[in-house]
Formats: structure tokens, C-alpha cells, sequence
């Protein structure tokens, strides 16, 4: 899939979490997450990325067990009453969740820790043959954002993901099925987020398909002096702009709608050049 993108791909999000720092509980129940996952396609999303545990900071792990609880049903529920061929991404760090989707009908491994919480499922991705998507995150989401410090954060986070998808590649994972993404906000600064923001075109570089993740927050409402990150839907759809001038094939956010239309816009410009 990663090998012949054409245009800048949306990633709807669907959080089956009671917890999650935008729509934690609005999603939980099959009806709720179904009629929101239609929405999402009815806008324009390219990816459903459907995740069973809050990677907010400071939350908790989820057991293994509860996690293919929460999404499990929702993906055979996509499958059976939406989309049989839609992409569908399982936003996971563990290899029982991730085989549990894949078996389900998700198609895409979509690991924060990128490997490193479980190495177990790099080997899941070469062996199932799906793209796999690896993350930069200092830390683990209940302590990620207790002093975060870099001296060179875009030499570091490049760095820090080289090595995760060398690890990849060591597992059995074809070049083509990786995709990498800087982390923005997972372990980093205001200013970290920013200088990561104004360099993506340094981690396009590397050849990898890049998926940018700014999605509402909290780092952008800093800046916007807005607290509820519902009202970031502007500001997410500037940074969905601005990566797709640098190159960024794939964004994951919440609003659909509003970052396709970014996107596109961008897009055309971009061809235009």
C-alpha cells in the first residue's frame, strides 16, 4: 500500500476508549462507533485507525484482553455493514491486539512504540505481509511528558526511527509496507512539536511514506490560548497544509472533512509548483 500512494491520504480516527483526550467514551458502543466511522467515509477518509487504548499522557495501559474486546467487534462491524475493502488500520503497540484485528479484517498495523513495546509484532506484520507504521515516542504515554528534553530533536527523532525501522527490515518487513511518523506531541516539547513541524520534509527525505499526527493537540492550543481540543479543527487543518507542501502522503486526524479539504487544496497548489 505504502509504495504507490498518489495523493495525500486521510486517516480517520476512531477511539473505542472511555478515556481517549478528544472523544474519550463517545464511541464505545457498536452503533455509536459505527455511525461515526460512516461518517468518516462519507467525508472523504482514505483510513478508519481504530484504537482500543488512550495513548494521551499520563494514561494507563490497557490489558491485552480488554483491548481486543473494544475493538474487535467494531472492525467486524465495519467490515460486515460499511466496507469490505476499505483500509483499516489497528492502532496498537501489542501483537495478540494486532494479530486479533488482522484477523478481523484491519489491514494496517499502526504501533506508537514502534516495535519496541513488543517486537513481536514486526514479526506479526512480515509474516501477515501488511504495512506497518512506526512511531517516534520518548517514553511511554503515562510518563512521556514528565520533562521531555532534546539537544537536536529532528536529528534525534530521525535517529530514534531509523533504528525502528532497521529493526523492521531485520524482522522480515518489506520496505515498501513501512511507513514512519515523527510523534508530534509523544514525548516533546512546545518548541519540539514546532521545529518537528517545520522540518517533515527532512523525514520525507528518507524515502519512507511519512503519517503526521497533530490532530487537536494540546501543544496547538497553547498557542491559540484554546483549552477544549475540539476547537483545534482549524489549526490541525494548517498543519495538514503545511505537511503536504513538504511532502506528507498521510494525516490522522479527527475531522475528516475539514482536513481533506486542506489537504486537497494544498495538494493542487503543490502540484501546480
Amino acid at each position: 500500500m505504502f509504495n504507490n500512494i498518489t495523493h495525500p491520504l486521510i486517516m480517520g480516527i476512531l477511539n473505542v476508549t472511555p478515556d481517549s483526550f478528544s472523544d474519550g467514551g463517545k464511541y464505545t458502543g457498536i452503533d455509536s462507533a459505527l455511525a461515526h466511522a460512516q461518517r468518516m467515509i462519507s467525508a472523504g477518509a482514505d483510513i478508519i485507525d481504530i484504537g482500543g487504548e488512550s495513548t494521551r499522557p499520563g494514561a494507563e495501559p490497557v490489558l491485552t484482553e480488554e483491548q481486543i474486546l473494544r475493538v474487535i467487534p467494531v472492525i467486524k462491524a465495519i467490515r460486515k455493514d460499511l466496507s469490505a475493502t476499505l483500509p483499516i488500520s489497528i492502532d496498537t503497540t501489542l501483537s495478540r491486539v494486532a494479530e486479533a484485528a488482522l484477523d478481523a479484517g484491519a489491514t494496517i498495523i499502526n504501533d506508537i512504540s514502534a516495535g519496541e513495546q513488543d517486537a513481536e509484532i514486526l514479526s506479526l506484520a512480515a509474516k501477515r505481509k501488511v504495512p506497518i507504521i512506526l512511531m517516534h515516542i520518548k517514553g511511554q504515554p503515562e510518563n512521556m511528558q514528565n520533562a521531555p528534553f532534546y539537544q537536536d530533536v529532528v536529528r534525534e527523532v530521525l535517529s530514534a526511527l531509523q533504528e525502528r525501522v532497521d529493526a523492521a527490515l531485520a524482522a522480515g518487513v518489506a520496505k515498501q509496507q513501512i511507513a514512519i511518523d515523527p510523534g508530534i506531541g509523544f514525548g516533546k516539547r512546545r518548541q519540539d512539536n514546532l521545529e518537528l513541524l517545520a522540518h517533515l520534509d527532512k523525514f520525507v527525505a528518507t524515502g519512507y511514506p511519512v503519517l503526521l499526527g497533530t490532530s487537536r493537540k494540546r501543544f496547538m492550543g497553547s498557542l491559540c490560548a484554546v483549552r477544549d481540543p475540539a476547537e483545534l479543527v482549524c489549526a490541525t487543518a494548517v498543519t495538514t497544509a503545511l505537511g503536504v507542501q513538504q511532502g506528507v502522503q498521510m494525516f490522522r486526524v479527527h475531522d475528516v472533512k475539514e482536513n481533506k479539504q486542506a489537504a486537497d487544496v494544498a495538494w493542487a497548489i503543490k502540484q501546480a509548483r
